[in-house]
This record gives structure tokens, C-alpha cells and sequence, in this order.
């Protein structure tokens, strides 16, 4: 007997420690599932926190990016009003394409400073593309005519790189185009970048200009190499070169003298500017920038043509384009210098100095967004 009920309870034991283990294991299953849904949900919400995100950066994004482009149509509506203002006018006035109407295109273009060659250039294109597409309706010509300019603005479209283990940016142009401010501008675009900048006060001969790029250094808060007034400009770079080795700056943007009077001194000068640059800082990636007046129309031109004879101009920089209802020099700077426009400053504020992008300039001119 003693042995049977030894054997029963130990059935019993064995049945209870069985149904004890399927508890335990039910119940680690169930704490399991339950431990994974709940992973599931935490990495649902951080999926949708990331979602959350990335849409924030990209409305960010597309703000910043209406935001640039709302500056654009304000700084260049006096050019707009101008060009394709008159333009839509002449063409809702017409009811069929003529030669009358050819003209008066022409004479809008010229009147805007595109200029007598690049307007030529833009009829005559127009001329072939209404017959070769069988356009017969006037309003269609604006189409035409956009793509028309847009094609010339986007000829060689570039920007302002910044490349290891420098970049040295010098400025070149004559007195009064803005020049003191764009490099302002330009040192305050590239700190916002988290890039190391620093000025170089080349332009000796100028009085107050030394100065004036002083206090451009102090509210933007970089270094300024400078030397006393009717100093030698190239003992300025030498030592800013220096420096902007010693100090690891990412950019280096000298300031020059900006006398057209005698083009063999300012040959010469620049010269040795360019010499020093090669010889000290051979591995430096170099800029020349030429920063030329918008509202003084083809005069601008032919700075450009000028200062092109004389130095290898890598861009320019259009100022003032908001002060001017003949931002058609756009165009001509583009399609007579063939140099390209790096650089527009359609404003007073330091964001309003833009990377010129063709396709938003041809959009803003013609009111398209």
C-alpha cells in the first residue's frame, strides 16, 4: 500500500509540476507577445516620429526655398514690369504675328540693356522657332520667348565652390559697383555655413577702403589681414596667405583696387596677386570674382569685357539688380562676356546676395513659380 500511494503522489506531483511548467511557459509566451507588441508600437511611433521629422525638414526646406525665391521676384519686379510687363501688353494687343510686332519685341529688349547683339540674337531665334513650330496665336510667343532666355541664362550655369584645403576668392571691379559689400555679404553667407573666413584688405590705394572692409570684418566677426594705406597689395595677400594656413580658414576672400583708368597697372597689379596665390597656396582652389553694377547697364558690359582682358574671371557678381528696371543685362553679361554669373544681389540684406539659378531667374522675369 505504502508503495501504490508513493506512486500516486508522486503522478501527482509530476501532474502538478507539468501543469505548473505550461503555466510558467504560457505566461513567459504571454509577457513575450506582449513585450513585442509593445517593441512594435514603440518602433510605429518612432516611424512616425521620423515621418514627422522629414516632413518638417522638407516643408523647412520648401520655405526656405519659397522664401529665396519670393526675394528674387521682389528684387527683380522693376525688370519684370519692364520686360515681360511690356511684353505681355504688346502681345495682347496683336492678333496675329507680324514683322510690327517683331519689332516692338525688339525694341523692349534693347530698351531693358539686353543689349543690340543678344537682342538680335533672341529675334532672330524667335523668328525660326514661330516657323518651325507653325505658331500663329501672339500670345504664344511668350512661351517661346521664355524658353528662348532661359536657354541663354542657363549657358554655363555655376556656383561658388568651397574646396579643401581652401578656397581663395579674390574680388575684382571698379570703385562704387558694391564690391565692399558683396564681400560682406559673401563672408557672412559663408560663416552661416560654419566655414572659418577671412578677409584680405588688398585694396591699398583706395582711401577708406581698408576701413570700410574693417568694419564689414567686425559686424561679421572674422579675421582681417590689412596694412597701411598706398601699401604694397601683394605683401597684403602674402601675409593673409600665411595666415589662412596657419589659422586652417576654409576661405579666403581678398579685396582688390578697382582703377580702370591705366588697364597695364592693373594688369600688373593683379598679376602679382595671382603670382603670390600660385606660388604660396598652389593647392588652394581659386575664385575670381567680378562684381559689376546692374544699374549701370551696358556700361557693366564692358567693364566685364575690360577686366576679362586683364584677368582669367572665373564669375561674376550683379549688384544692385533690385535698384534697376534694365536687368536685361543679365542677359548680355551672359551672352557677350561668356563668363558666368555666379552671384545677384537683389537687395539690402545679406540673404538677398543669391547663387544665380537660370531657371528661377527666367521664372521670376516672367512671373511663373
Amino acid at each position: 500500500m505504502f508503495k501504490f500511494w508513493k506512486k500516486k503522489d508522486n503522478e501527482e506531483n509530476i501532474e502538478e509540476i507539468i501543469e505548473k511548467d505550461i503555466n510558467e511557459s504560457t505566461q513567459s509566451t504571454e509577457s513575450k507577445v506582449d513585450e513585442i507588441v509593445r517593441d512594435d508600437k514603440k518602433l510605429v511611433e518612432a516611424d512616425k516620429e521620423n515621418q514627422k521629422e522629414k516632413e518638417g525638414d522638407k516643408e523647412e526646406k520648401k520655405d526656405e526655398k519659397t522664401n529665396v525665391f519670393s526675394r528674387l521676384m521682389q528684387g527683380i519686379s522693376k525688370t519684370k514690369d519692364n520686360i515681360t510687363g511690356r511684353v505681355d501688353s504688346i502681345l495682347n494687343s496683336y492678333t496675329k504675328i507680324d514683322e510690327e510686332l517683331m519689332e516692338e519685341l525688339e525694341e523692349i529688349l534693347i530698351t531693358a540693356d539686353v543689349g543690340l547683339n543678344t537682342t538680335m540674337e533672341i529675334i532672330d531665334r524667335l523668328r525660326t522657332m514661330i516657323k518651325e513650330r507653325g505658331v500663329k496665336e501672339p500670345l504664344k510667343v511668350r512661351d517661346l520667348l521664355k524658353e528662348i532666355i532661359g536657354d541663354i541664362l542657363s549657358k554655363d550655369n555655376s556656383k561658388i565652390e568651397i574646396k579643401e584645403p581652401a578656397t581663395i576668392i579674390v574680388m575684382v571691379g571698379v570703385n562704387g559697383v558694391g564690391k565692399t559689400t558683396t564681400i560682406g555679404k559673401l563672408a557672412q553667407r559663408f560663416k552661416d555655413d560654419k566655414k572659418k573666413v577671412m578677409l584680405a584688405a588688398a585694396d591699398t590705394f583706395r582711401a577708406a577702403a581698408t576701413e570700410q572692409l574693417d568694419i564689414w570684418a567686425n559686424r561679421v566677426d572674422v579675421d582681417i589681414i590689412k596694412h597701411h594705406e598706398g601699401a604694397d597689395p601683394g605683401a597684403v595677400v602674402f601675409d593673409a596667405i600665411k595666415a589662412c594656413q596657419s589659422r586652417k580658414a576654409d576661405v579666403l576672400i581678398v579685396d582688390t583696387a578697382g582703377r580702370l583708368h591705366n588697364k597695364v597697372n592693373l594688369m600688373n597689379e593683379l598679376g602679382k596677386i595671382f603670382k603670390i596665390i600660385d606660388r604660396e597656396y598652389p593647392e588652394a582652389h581659386r575664385e575670381v570674382l567680378l562684381v559689376v553694377d546692374a544699374t549701370t547697364g551696358q556700361n557693366a558690359v564692358s567693364q566685364a569685357k575690360t577686366f576679362k582682358e586683364v584677368a582669367d574671371i572665373t564669375g561674376i557678381a550683379l549688384t544692385k539688380l533690385d535698384g534697376t528696371a534694365k536687368g536685361g543685362v543679365v542677359l548680355a553679361v551672359k551672352s557677350e562676356v561668356d563668363v558666368p554669373v555666379k552671384l545677384i544681389g537683389v537687395g539690402e540684406k545679406a540673404e538677398d546676395l543669391q547663387d544665380f539659378d537660370a531657371k528661377s531667374f527666367t521664372n521670376a522675369l516672367f512671373g511663373d513659380m
